[in-house]
Parts: C-alpha cells; sequence; structure tokens
C-alpha cells in the first residue's frame, strides 16, 4: 500500500485528502485516510452514526457550519440576486416591453433536456403574463446545433421583433450580427464557457462571462433562464407557476451540472414538491421507466427519466417534448410518453451496438489503450445524437477522456466529448481551436466540429497536452471511497441519513463504501448474461449484492468462493409490495488483504 495526494472534489477550501491506494478486480480504488477523533464528534455533535459522519469528513465537509449548510440548505444562503448578472436590467427592460405591447418574442432553444426543459420553463412562465410567444427548437440532423443565419432569416420573414436563447448562443457571433443588422433585438441566455469572439446582443446572461458579477458559475441553461423568469415575475409581483420548479430541476439534473450551492437548493426543492404531487408529463415517465418507489430521487431523474426525454433530441425532433413537459391534456401527454418510450429504447440498442463496435476495436489494438490515452474513433454509420453517451460510458469503464465522432458525406466530424476530472476537456479544446471548425462545453464534456483531414493532427495534439498534464496514475478506471461499512449498520434509520447527504450527482457523488472480509453464502446468479448477484456474510448478517454489468465477476467468484474477500458497493433502497429492503450494489471486489 502506498500514499497518494488527490484533492477532495467538494472542499472549496484546497485541503487535500491522503488516500491509500488498492487494486481490485476491475478499478484502482483510494481509501481515504481518516481522523476517527473528528470523525467520531461530527458523528456525536449531529447525531449521525459513524458510517455517515465518515461520508461527510471525507467529502471535505468537517466544521459545524459547513455541515450543517450541506445537509440542510438554506434559501438565503444558497440562492443568489438575479440582478447581478451582467445585462440583467436592460434584459428584464425589454422583456417587460415585448410582453406589455405584444411583440412577437421567439425562444431559441436545443435539443437536449436543459434546451427542452429550459424552453418549457420560460413559455410556461411568459404565456399567462400575456405574452406574444413562440418557440423553436432545432432538429439535430437537419439544423445542427445552435442559433444559425438560416434560423435569423426565418425570425424576421415571420415579423418576430425579439429572439432569445436558452441554452445556447455565446458562441453564435455571426448569426447574431445578422440579427442586428436586420434590426431584431437578440437576447441571449445561456451556461457555457465564452470563447472567440462575443455576440453582438442586446443583453447577454451568462455567469460565465469574465465581467459578469453573478457568485454562482455553475447553473445550467435552465438555472440561467430561471433567473431572470424571477426578475420578471418580481416586477409583476405574481407567484411562479408550481410546475417550474420541477422543470428547473430536471434540466439541472439532466445536464450533469454540479449539484453544489444554488444547484443543490432548487434541485432538493423541486425533488421534495414533484415527490408531493407529479405532473402528468412525470408521472408518464414514472411509468415507463417501470419505477415502483413512492419518492424519487436525483439518480431517477438522472438515468431513468430525463433520458426518455433525450432520446427525442438524440434521434428525432425535439418539438413534441415541450407539448409533454407542458401540456395539461391527458390524452395527448401519454400518447408523447409511449413515443419517448418507444425512442429511448431504440436508443439504448443503438448505444450497445455502438459501444460493442468501439470494444472490438480495443480488443483488436485497433484501438490501443496501452499507448494511447485517448479514446478516438469515428463512423458515418453512428447517429450524432447518440455517441456522447457512448463516450461518458467508456470513460467510465477504461478511466481515459473519450471522443466519437460522426462522419458525413462531405467529410465533417462532428464530436462529443467525455472526459475525466483531471483533464479539463474544454481548455484542451482551446487549444487545438486552429484545427477545428466548432466547439464548446464545459471541463468534463463538450461538443467539437473539424475535417476529417485534420483528425490526425488534432489526436497528436491531444495526446500531447493529455502527457504534460495528466499523471498516468490518473490514466485509469478508478474509485474514490467515501467510507466503510459494516453489514450491521445497514438499518432503516441509515438510509435516513443517507437521503439527508441527497441529491447525488456530479460534484456530490452518491457515496462509495468498503465492506472488508465478507464471505459468499448460496448460489452465484448470472442475470441477463450480464448482471452478477450473489449473497454475502458477515457479522451475523446476509445481505444480497448485485454487480450490473460485471459478468467477469462470475468467474471470481467461482474462484474463491470460500475466500474473505473485500467489496466496494453502493447502499440501494429496494421497495418492492409496500416493504422496503436494503440492499448494496456492487462496483468491485478483491481478496481480503490483496494489497
Amino acid at each position: 500500500m502506498f500514499i497518494q495526494k488527490l484533492k477532495t472534489g467538494n472542499n472549496s477550501s484546497g485541503f487535500f485528502q491522503t488516500y491509500n491506494k488498492r487494486i481490485g478486480a476491475k478499478f484502482k480504488w483510494f481509501i481515504p485516510e481518516l481522523d476517527q477523533k473528528l470523525i467520531t464528534k461530527i458523528s456525536v455533535n449531529h447525531n449521525l452514526s459513524l458510517a455517515t459522519a465518515t461520508v461527510l469528513f471525507s467529502k471535505g465537509f468537517r466544521s459545524k457550519e459547513d455541515i450543517i449548510s450541506f445537509l440542510f440548505p438554506l434559501k438565503e444562503a444558497s440562492v443568489h440576486d438575479a440582478n447581478l448578472f451582467k445585462d440583467a436590467g436592460v434584459v428584464l427592460k425589454r422583456l417587460i416591453k415585448a410582453i406589455n405591447k405584444k411583440e412577437k418574442i421567439l425562444i431559441f432553444g436545443d435539443y437536449d433536456v436543459d434546451g427542452i426543459t429550459s424552453t418549457s420553463l420560460l413559455l410556461l412562465a411568459l404565456l399567462p403574463l400575456g405574452a406574444n410567444i413562440n418557440f423553436y427548437l432545432p432538429n439535430r440532423k437537419k439544423d445542427g446545433y445552435g442559433l444559425s443565419e438560416k434560423i435569423v432569416k426565418k425570425v424576421v420573414d415571420n415579423g418576430y421583433k425579439l429572439i432569445i436563447t436558452v441554452d445556447n448562443g455565446i458562441s453564435a457571433a455571426k448569426p447574431a450580427q445578422l440579427a442586428h443588422d436586420l434590426g431584431v433585438d437578440l437576447i441571449i441566455t445561456d451556461h457555457h464557457r465564452p470563447h472567440g469572439q462575443i455576440p453582438v446582443a442586446l443583453g447577454i446572461i451568462d455567469s460565465n462571462q469574465v465581467d459578469c458579477k453573478y457568485p454562482y458559475k455553475d447553473l445550467a441553461g435552465v438555472g440561467t433562464i430561471f433567473k431572470i423568469v424571477t426578475m420578471i415575475y418580481d416586477h409583476f409581483e405574481k407567484d411562479l407557476p408550481e410546475k417550474i420548479y420541477e422543470l428547473l430541476m430536471l434540466g439541472t439534473v439532466a445536464d450533469v451540472v454540479p449539484l453544489t450551492g444554488e444547484n443543490r437548493y432548487w434541485v432538493k426543492h423541486g425533488l421534495s414538491r414533484i415527490n408531493k404531487n407529479r405532473s402528468l408529463a412525470l408521472s408518464a415517465l414514472v411509468r415507463n421507466s417501470g419505477l415502483t418507489k413512492s419518492r424519487i430521487d436525483s439518480r431517477d431523474v438522472g438515468f431513468m427519466l430525463a433520458p426518455q426525454l433525450n432520446a427525442l433530441g438524440r434521434l428525432d425532433d425535439p418539438r413534441a417534448a415541450v407539448q409533454f413537459l407542458i401540456g395539461s391534456d391527458t390524452q395527448k401527454v401519454e400518447s408523447i410518453g409511449l413515443n419517448l418510450k418507444k425512442i429511448n429504447d431504440e436508443r439504448k440498442k443503438i448505444d450497445a451496438a455502438i459501444y460493442l463496435d468501439i470494444e472490438t476495436a480495443i480488443f483488436e489494438k485497433r484501438i490501443n489503450l496501452e499507448k494511447e490515452n485517448i479514446i478516438m474513433a469515428a463512423s458515418g454509420e453512428w447517429p450524432a445524437g447518440v455517441i456522447g453517451l457512448v463516450a461518458g460510458k467508456l470513460t467510465q469503464n477504461y478511466g481515459k477522456p473519450a471522443i466519437l465522432f460522426h462522419l458525413d458525406k462531405k467529410g465533417i466530424l462532428k464530436g462529443s466529448c467525455r472526459s475525466i476530472p483531471e483533464f479539463n476537456i474544454f481548455d484542451a479544446l482551446e487549444s487545438c481551436k486552429d484545427l477545428l471548425m466548432q466547439f464548446g462545453g464545459h471541463s468534463f464534456a463538450a461538443g467539437l466540429k473539424l475535417h476529417k483531414k485534420n483528425l490526425k493532427e488534432f489526436k497528436l495534439k491531444l495526446e500531447d497536452i493529455i502527457k504534460e498534464k495528466v499523471d498516468p496514475v490518473d490514466l485509469v478506471p478508478k474509485i474514490k471511497i467515501d467510507g466503510f461499512l459494516g453489514l450491521t449498520d445497514l438499518k432503516h434509520s441509515f438510509l435516513s441519513e443517507l437521503e439527508m447527504l441527497e441529491p447525488f450527482g456530479n460534484s456530490n457523488d452518491q457515496p462509495v463504501f468498503l465492506v472488508e472480509k465478507v464471505t459468499l453464502q448460496g448460489q452465484i446468479q448470472i442475470l441477463k448474461e450480464k448482471h452478477v448477484k450473489c449473497t454475502v456474510f458477515a457479522d451475523g448478517v446476509l445481505k444480497p449484492v448485485i454487480f450490473f454489468n460485471r459478468p467477469d465477476l462470475y468467474s471470481f467468484f467461482s474462484n474463491y468462493y470460500d475466500k474473505y474477500f473485500d467489496l466496494v458497493a453502493y447502499v440501494s433502497k429496494n421497495e418492492w409490495n409496500d416493504r422496503i429492503n436494503i440492499e448494496l450494489q456492487g462496483i468491485d471486489v478483491t481478496l481480503s488483504g490483496d494489497f
């Protein structure tokens, strides 16, 4: 065992946590070195189990003030004044004028869940105020990403006086200039990092502008437009429509922005509301998912509900999703909901086929992971709308950044990137911008476009950057463990404590626990040829464990059936027939004492 220094993601104070490292069957484990005295103090002061106190310690929450503000976030401490946005005043004034004068307003959104919910939220907010408003969501295949000059011309031809973008626009310099030249006012609301020429617009609402004083920089697109809507409703002295909080929560979770600060507050708030009263749309998504839980959490939203909406924008026309989200016609909403399920099922099959293509290339060394630090592949057969999901799965399973491309008939590569915490993919693309036609995004995820003639040079340049920036130890599949757990700790009170740590997602991962020295009991099952289910025993307690997509563990357990092994797992709640069972969702294993 040796020591590795890693920075704790949830602690802004610059604290560095020391980890012990172990090798599992698939992942490299980073196990925190713990201050048991401080953990005991946290446990006693906050009436929490030692396991939960350990998670708080591992996530960097040590002081009483930090722990209370994390567990019980208050609106006055988490939510900031929308007037702090650069251009907030001019944007508010222009929107109020357009509403009062019944000017034609066009919302221009995006085809992902953030863009769809942003569009839906603004419509839902402005229609009751009497706004003369319509919306346009681009078709991924026909229109591509973002505001275009073609769309601006159509807007002018149809007599619109104001365009407001949601979840896009910060990179639309040429369309913005055309709107200005043609006399149409443009308001941009976005959350992506600006790069290159800043568009000419009446107002730009984006907290990531260098000169924007809004203190929280991690809002999603839907969070950004929500702030403007709150200003409008304050002006008219009205209460926001209830459904707005559902849309805000859904888009924020789906866009995988950090669930810290203001995002954490609003997602927690939105989840609380939907668990008391679900809309027609949310009820349809829950039915499609087969969820029988009484309480929906952020993981259900991120992995079960939002992908259904995303599938529409990836493979079809996203406009129906707006009708679905804000519609009041039960029959219409249910009909669209059934179509969402059908399209999402199709998307899953395409994902699996693309992933198999790439795994085959890795197995055959056409992608040589012993020499390459970035997984990169392209095909004309892969739909552009789904490659980002596959890239994310590759990054998770191989511990390396992944970039996948759809190649069109003109030799243009449209790509999606997913990265690891140690490698800022947006900054890397910025360093390669001379080879790119277009790019944008965040540190973990980005999109880009380039000609295939530049692909080889682009790959070489990225490989040079990652060699310079990232230690090889970080380019492997890895797990950061948050705490230790005994099977006797798995009580209903512990589940309640874990719920206090929610919502889980980016920058507040679901806690990962190490359970030491367990043995197998009973038969090992393999489900659907890819999931392994078993029962573990320790300290007089039996617990079922399921390992999703880990068929390799069947042979591990068969070979070491009588051996003690250590288990890394999530704690999960299984609800069935009004009974709640506490189970473990396994991630990885290794023989006890295998250092």
